[in-house]
């Protein structure tokens, strides 16, 4: 299977004036270094990235020193092959260094006197709580690497973690890289066929999971989806298994066995080696929401290279800080900044096991109070939902008083709602830093420095130091300031994923075929620069809505929509036209709900009402093209289980196509809202009890 360039730029049509330059006690603060220093290491980085990832590479432990900092070998064409036959990139970092991810993020902050530091605040949805300090960690992950290794498990091997976010996920994770296995985590709302999927790939020799899990107040049974998702794959040995809710479930004896029989038992003194640099640390999928889903595989020394330093930069994290990023574990987003990075840098975070709104919609004010949580990391899509949950400001019931730093991250956040993020949860003071990254990069690579960057709402700012990105055309050319199209990154960096898994040829043609000539990563999203060289997100190539000849971003739509106060948050996708090709289709989640969520009459009556002032409102902000030929009122948008909102699905939906595959949604039932929405005289299901949610999972 091979890719083709992409082909016309995007236009980038929204303007953004408001910009928040750094406070001049924050910039003297940032990184514990004066300003002059941050602009001699910008210029340092970008002249020699390799030397600064060296010196990146120096805030680990190593058991032994690397001899080549790095080496690449990019696309070209395979001499005497066919016209298009390409060698498959290969980049090595740090090669010779030896070290183990586990010991960089527990052990060596024992050893250094800080075992008495909370490593871990970990917090159940029912209010169930426990912290694991530092030393608590070491014990429970030495524990756990004792027992996987009494399992057979050993280096190399797959393990394939299906589990809620619980302190069991962050222990037998670490103790998977502890003994030099390969870890890959599983949402575990997802499916038996999803989990499967993800077994059989990897040749997973054991599966992790739990008897159930606590979700919106109901005890959810997971085990007999972890059963069928092994059933007859004679690799997997055993299903280890966490008690959680208590409930009774299936048990084969000999592949089955019990956490408490296992790892509690083992002990808890483990003496751990180290791995080569390039040795596999993880595999992570991508959603699979458009085909196959593609197993990422990082390595060890780049991935926590690019993770530790990243996290320290961006976050610009200190000792007594208390860090909470609200993703789930099986997200790359978790894997870097709730695990890797937080660790590493021996930091104290939080982990919550439930959903915002459970038992009530302050939940995450009540956390964050509890602990008090200095730098709080979440997705866009939480943010518009507190917007239209506190739709009057936030309660002040509550102290937020110890946020100092707010972070976003899984698609680029709305200019209203980066305004909103920070009033509201930053008290107007807190810098928010946006990241751009993928589950293909590792860790961040556009985002601002707190204290160093003048910040913009709906910016990314710019590549990280070490780091460059540029936005090009379907030629690879760089496009002018103001103007669209691809992001691209230039050059190779230590956390990139190296391949994927088992299929070396998708990974050439998913990611470099399309600039091989010159050497470019591309990522898939649109961006535009402004004047200043700051880069903006556009959304993915693929939801460009082409209007007569205009390809409008999607994401520059919906935040013209977002920035009326009768919306609360939009989809926009490109729909088919007789007239233009395709048009604009706006669904849009109304602030207030015009009546119960059974009566279409009423949510259609609505829509025909604010169909004018909506489309008037883009055309205010963008320009007339951009105007939504239609305008659906929903009562949710169908988002994967990272946040992101499936606008193909949305194309689908409107023009009658098939829909495929639904398992990475978080909220299914959108899905038939919406067609009953858009389907005469049928009607609208209620969305589902927590119950029926679970049978729905």
């Amino acid at each position: 299977m091979t890719t083709t360039t992409p082909t016309g730029t995007i236009d980038a049509l929204a303007h953004e004036t408001r910009a928040f330059p750094p406070p001049a006690a924050s910039a003297a603060g940032a990184w514990n270094v004066t300003p002059e220093d941050h602009a001699r290491l910008l210029a340092w980085a970008d002249d020699d990235p390799v030397a600064f990832w060296e010196a990146a590479a120096r805030r680990l432990e190593w058991a032994e020193p690397w001899h080549t900092a790095h080496t690449w070998s990019p696309a070209v064409l395979v001499p005497g092959g066919a016209p298009d036959e390409l060698t498959v990139p290969e980049a090595r970092w740090f090669l010779g260094g030896r070290l183990n991810a586990a010991v960089n993020c527990v052990d060596r902050h024992v050893a250094a006197g800080r075992g008495d530091k909370v490593a871990i605040h970990a917090e159940g949805e029912r209010g169930d709580r426990r912290s694991y300090t530092y030393a608590d960690l070491q014990r429970e992950v030495s524990r756990a690497a004792n027992a996987l290794t009494d399992l057979g498990v050993g280096p190399g091997d797959r393990v394939v973690v299906y589990l809620p976010v619980i302190a069991e996920t962050v222990v037998v994770t670490l103790a998977i890289a502890r003994i030099g296995a390969v870890h890959s985590l599983v949402f575990g709302g997802f499916s038996a066929e999803a989990v499967r999927f993800r077994v059989q790939d990897t040749g997973a020799k054991v599966l992790v999971t739990s008897d159930g899990q606590f979700r919106r107040g109901e005890a959810v049974e997971v085990k007999s989806a972890a059963d069928e998702a092994v059933a007859g794959l004679d690799h997997v040995e055993h299903v280890l298994v966490v008690r959680r809710t208590g409930q009774e479930v299936a048990w084969t004896p000999g592949r089955d066995v019990w956490w408490h029989d296992v790892v509690d038992t083992a002990s808890s003194e483990h003496e751990a080696q180290a791995f080569d640099a390039e040795h596999p640390l993880f595999i992570i999928y991508t959603s699979g929401t458009t085909g196959k889903p593609k197993g990422l595989v990082h390595t060890t020394g780049g991935y926590l290279t690019h993770a530790t330093w990243s996290h320290w930069a961006v976050f610009d994290a200190k000792p007594d800080d208390v860090h909470w990023c609200t993703a789930d574990l099986a997200w790359v987003t978790a894997h870097t900044y709730e695990l890797y990075g937080p660790l590493s840098n021996g930091l104290t975070q939080v982990i919550y096991e439930g959903t915002p709104d459970t038992p009530h919609r302050e939940r995450h004010l009540e956390v964050i109070e509890r602990y008090g949580v200095t730098t709080y990391y979440t997705a866009p899509t939480l943010i518009r939902t507190l917007m239209t949950w506190f739709p009057d400001g936030l309660p002040a019931t509550h102290d937020l008083s110890s946020i100092r730093l707010l972070g976003t991250v899984g698609e680029a956040i709305n200019p209203e709602a980066w305004v909103w993020f920070r009033e509201q949860l930053g008290a107007g003071r807190a810098p928010v830093v946006d990241t751009w990254w993928q589950s293909e990069t590792g860790a961040a690579v556009i985002a601002p420095l707190p204290g160093v960057s003048t910040l913009k709402p709906g910016s990314a700012t710019r590549a990280l130091p070490g780091l460059s990105a540029r936005v090009v055309d379907d030629a690879g050319a760089e496009v002018p300031r103001g103007a669209g199209g691809y992001l691209v990154i230039d050059r190779p960096w230590p956390g990139m994923a190296r391949t994927v898994w088992g299929d070396p040829q998708r990974y050439l043609d998913s990611y470099w075929r399309p600039f091989a000539a010159r050497g470019y990563f591309l990522a898939g999203d649109g961006a535009s620069w402004d004047a200043d060289g700051d880069i903006w997100l556009l959304g993915r190539v693929d939801d460009v809505v082409n209007v007569a000849g205009h390809r409008l971003s999607t994401i520059e739509v919906e935040s013209a929509l977002v920035a009326h106060p009768a919306v609360g948050e939009a989809g926009v996708a490109g729909v088919a036209d007789p007239v233009g090709g395709q048009a604009v289709a706006a669904f849009v989640v109304p602030a207030v709900p015009p009546g119960p969520v059974e009566d279409v009459a009423a949510w259609r009556r609505a829509a025909a009402e604010l169909r004018e002032t909506l489309r008037a409102q883009v055309a205010r902000e963008i320009g007339p093209v951009a105007k939504p030929k239609h305008v659906v009122l929903v009562p949710e948008v169908p988002k994967t289980r990272s946040g992101k909102i499936l606008r193909r699905l949305l194309a689908d939906l409107h023009d009658g196509r098939p829909l495929g595959d639904r398992t990475s949604l978080q909220n299914p039932w959108a899905v038939d809202q919406i067609a009953a929405l858009l389907a005469p005289g049928a009607t609208l299901a209620p969305t589902p009890r927590p119950a029926e949610e679970a049978s729905a999972r």
